[in-house]
């Protein structure tokens, strides 16, 4: 239907409830037609290329949370007392009211419409029981292109039905996964370390490793949003708590997000700065959709951001043998941790509210 609608160029920030539409889309688009870009607020810059090469109207998927990252280039650059370029948004309703979500989604979903209409977007929602998804895009699409403006599907839980993707992972059986590597990293640290911990999985699976081994939870932030920005948080820690080690534990898709915070902390960071990079080429926690994290050196890319030094490690026994360097060497140092892409089946979630997590930690480290 949309590539009947004259919909080509595809491109975002993949979303859980979309999962099964970007893998259809990979399959499907032609690769120069889909890119899966560095931040939401890039695809709609991206997004107005393409018309511009093109007149036709792209498509700009995104997570309600990343519509954020997107306000800048949708009101200064294709907003129509800007540039006035056509695109359609797609964006995935997470949090929406009455429905049970994850705390980071709550007001995001809450606000999310009211938004759209302070940013004069016409919008309009699916969801499972919309039957008439042709008319809803043939409307959305002539707004776009007779006003020459940006417009939103806001996508509710459940709408897509399951993609089978056509896509074969062929991970070397060598690779560790991420949570092999979390527990030899968790293991290495001593108490008095601090620990920040990106969205995703790999905060998920930390807050598991903690309870299993019953050491408490006050030594780690959890990140449970604002996707890209650990680092930082780390940063601003570590600038204070200089007597203490400060590891943030990163990914591949957060660190492309915002790569230029790299720049920043080769910097800036002091000695005790510790960054540790888990890439597994992929946006794990939101379907598995591919980064460019494994097409590119970020142990490179961080020594010339101004890192004292890096190294990139593959497999367990490097990991092992690189733990004290990572411990005993002057920072600020970036680890980038090569893994397989993939989390158990039972992966939970932290059971523990966020506000609960900061005082916890807070009190931890202002003893």
């Amino acid at each position: 239907m949309l590539q009947q609608s004259g919909v080509q160029f595809y491109t975002g920030i993949p979303d859980s409830l979309l999962k099964h539409f970007c893998a259809c889309v990979n399959d499907l688009v032609e690769p120069e037609n889909h890119v899966i870009a560095a931040n939401e607020g890039s695809a709609v810059a991206l997004a107005a290329g393409n018309h511009l090469a093109t007149g036709r109207i792209p498509l700009v998927y995104m997570q309600n949370s990343g519509l954020g990252n997107s306000i800048n280039p949708i009101l200064s650059l294709a907003d129509p007392e800007v540039y006035s370029i056509p695109m359609l948004l797609m964006i995935g309703w997470r949090g929406e009211p009455g429905l049970h979500d994850e705390p980071q989604h709550i007001k995001q979903g809450r606000i999310l419409t009211g938004l759209l209409e302070s940013m004069e977007i016409p919008w309009m929602a699916i969801g499972p029981g919309t039957y008439e998804y042709p008319g809803v895009l043939k409307k959305l699409i002539h707004i776009a292109t007779s006003g020459q403006r940006p417009v939103a599907l806001v996508v509710k839980k459940d709408t897509f039905m399951p993609y089978v993707t056509r896509d074969i992972d062929s991970e070397a059986k060598e690779m560790m996964t991420r949570e092999e590597a979390l527990k030899i990293l968790i293991d290495a640290f001593d108490d008095s370390d601090i620990v920040v911990s990106t969205t995703g999985m790999s905060s998920r699976e930390i807050f598991e490793i903690r309870a299993k081994r019953k050491q408490g939870h006050h030594r780690d932030f959890l990140t449970v949003g604002s996707m890209g920005h650990c680092s930082h948080i780390a940063l601003g820690i570590a600038k204070e708590k200089y007597e203490r080690k400060v590891y943030c534990i990163d990914g591949d898709g957060a660190v492309i997000m915002h790569m230029g915070s790299l720049s920043i902390i080769g910097n800036h960071a002091s000695s005790n700065f510790k960054h540790i990079v888990i890439n597994n080429g992929a946006h794990d926690s939101v379907g598995g959709q591919s980064t460019v994290g494994l097409c590119i050196n970020i142990a490179t890319i961080a020594k010339a951001c101004g890192y004292k030094d890096s190294r990139q490690v593959n497999k367990k026994k490097e990991l092992v043998h690189s733990l004290k360097w990572l411990k005993d060497s002057n920072g600020p140092l970036l680890m980038e941790v090569r893994v397989k892409k993939g989390a158990r089946k039972d992966l939970g979630r932290p059971t523990r509210t966020p506000i609960k997590n900061k005082v916890d930690f807070m009190t931890n480290i202002l003893r």
